[in-house]
């Protein structure tokens, strides 16, 4: 009995304890509760279940700001609204110009 929960479990009643305790009492009805050991579990999966969630909201998100961008453009392009062209002039041109 090395350690003080072995001499609690064991029976034994601390000195600081039995000091506390009111003159008369019966020992054998005296009964100390300890306290269960915090367990980090419960706060660990939380963590990791708020995140794992923040990431998927982003990634849905993403997808949603994309399929609304093609959609969007594709409205534009069908209807006249967008033209994108590319405008290649050469070099000879500008030379000849001057």
């Amino acid at each position: 009995m090395q350690l003080p929960d072995d001499q609690i479990r064991a029976g034994h009643i601390p000195a600081d304890l039995y000091r506390q305790i009111p003159p008369g009492t019966d020992m054998r009805r005296v009964v100390i509760v300890q306290q269960a050991p915090r367990s980090y579990k419960g706060p660990i999966i939380l963590t990791l279940v708020v995140l794992t969630g923040s990431v998927a909201v982003l990634l849905v998100i993403a997808f949603v700001v994309q399929v609304v961008a093609g959609a969007a453009v594709a409205v534009l392009s069908a209807t006249g609204g967008l033209s994108y062209t590319i405008s290649r002039t050469s070099k000879r041109k500008n030379l000849r110009s001057k």
